[in-house]
């Protein structure tokens, strides 16, 4: 009796722990937007407050009586109701929460659609945290990883339970009465550009990223969270969390079911793409190709190495499997998915709990073998074999050494070998990958 008895003491304590953080850093993100942000007519934010009462006393109330052997006045009939009237907060058997975890330039929006493309029990989106990040960017508390890591945590708690009042805060300029033209690649969502989410069009209000498949009206985000609590699994895909042991809160939140999937590619070949698709940021790269010349003290190099040394170690965390994360983890490499797209997408599937759906594999079949024209920078269209090995000749060998050098540690966990010449480099009957099982 003592044993069950703690164990309620010790429940009833991690739902505190995980309301009081949530207010914490929700009072953390308005100080700064506070500071950022020019005087606009205030707004009404969604209201989750009775929600997250209701879910914390649920949650007690269940493991109480559970825990006991006594049912009281709770019966299981009120039990089943109150479940269903929890809303954002959905302890329904069944539902799955999934964290695509990568770095820019991974394969991360191709991979990302092997889960918006599931069919309609999917919510999915695309990099909401951009807008953190972009609002954020001149403040000094973006040099505070840990305050930094926190409030990406704290957004992606609310968009996981549906609720978007968290990111309006950082959308700009600010949606009025929870309306936008302005999320960052909403076309990348079909769950946003599907009915009822889409509403009519409006004269002359431009939307930059507007849904391609059909003509939509400005997003409106009470209808976004609606349509989220209707679906029976949630996916988000970021590039913008750093280390994976700042999400451990999230992970172990009671109302979720979380399973992280970090993707990881070659970093050479990270390196590569970043220098065609942000060219204007990598001139500084292209001039040392051309002197054959690298100071590796200088601040490319460092953060070249940073970025390595982040993603190595948020995998050593999950491939220990420390206890918050027994099962919920899973790493995979793009060359592996390039390679074989078919067979990964099924772990995935299998690793996430949720049946492989005809239209996620329809869209597999369709949009891994495709001509030259499709395979744009930020297409999700490629042909996967060629893509993985396509980066070998456009790096040049003197950069792939400074890769190799810098980011030693991570490419030899990842399975990744390394070239001691230009001629091995561009040798495409050499694989430049180790067969290789991450449990």
């Amino acid at each position: 009796m003592k044993t069950k008895y703690a164990i309620v003491f010790i429940c009833i304590v991690a739902l505190v722990i995980i309301e009081k953080e949530s207010n914490i850093l929700s009072r953390v993100s308005d100080k700064l937007i506070q500071r950022q942000s020019p005087k606009h007519t205030p707004q009404t934010p969604l209201d989750y407050s009775n929600t997250t009462q209701k879910g914390s006393l649920m949650v007690f109330k269940m493991l109480l009586s559970k825990l006991s052997g006594t049912k009281g006045n709770y019966s299981e009939e009120q039990e089943e109701e109150e479940l269903g009237d929890l809303g954002a907060y959905n302890y329904s058997v069944g539902r799955k929460h999934i964290l695509l975890m990568a770095t820019t330039r991974t394969g991360s929006s191709f991979v990302g659609e092997f889960f918006n493309q599931h069919g309609e029990n999917m919510f999915y989106l695309f990099e909401p945290l951009w807008h953190v990040e972009r609002m954020l960017t001149t403040s000094p508390e973006a040099n505070n990883g840990t305050v930094l890591a926190g409030i990406y945590r704290d957004v992606l708690q609310g968009l996981f339970l549906c609720d978007f009042s968290r990111l309006e805060k950082f959308i700009s300029p600010p949606p009025q009465d929870h309306v936008t033209p302005a999320l960052f690649r909403r076309e990348s969502s079909l769950s946003l550009c599907d009915e009822p989410v889409c509403t009519p069009v409006i004269k002359d209000v431009f939307e930059r990223y507007h849904c391609k498949t059909r003509r939509c009206g400005p997003l409106n985000l009470t209808l976004a969270s609606q349509s989220c609590l209707s679906k029976q699994h949630h996916a988000i895909k970021t590039v913008r969390v750093r280390q994976l042991d700042t999400l451990q809160p999230l992970v172990e939140d009671p109302r979720l079911d979380i399973r992280v999937i970090q993707l990881v590619r070659d970093p050479r070949a990270i390196l590569a793409s970043r220098m065609v698709a942000f060219s204007s940021k990598y001139q500084t790269w292209k001039a040392w190709a051309q002197d054959g010349q690298v100071p590796e003290d200088d601040e490319e190099v460092r953060r070249l190495k940073g970025n390595c040394d982040h993603i190595r170690m948020s995998a050593e965390v999950g491939l220990s499997q420390p206890r918050w994360l027994r099962s919920r983890y899973m790493l995979v490499r793009y060359e592996d998915i390039a390679r074989y797209p078919m067979q990964k997408a099924e772990e995935m599937y299998r690793f996430t709990g949720i049946p492989f759906s005809s239209q996620a594999r329809e869209w597999i079949l369709r949009n891994t073998q495709t001509t030259q024209e499709a395979s744009g920078i930020y297409s999700t269209q490629k042909n996967s074999s060629e893509q993985a090995e396509k980066w070998r000749f456009s790096i040049p060998f003197t950069l792939a050494q400074v890769v190799q050098r810098v980011c030693g540690p991570t490419m030899k966990l990842f399975g990744y070998r390394f070239v001691d010449d230009e001629k091995t480099l561009i040798n495409k009957s050499i694989s430049l990958l180790e067969d290789k099982l991450f449990h």
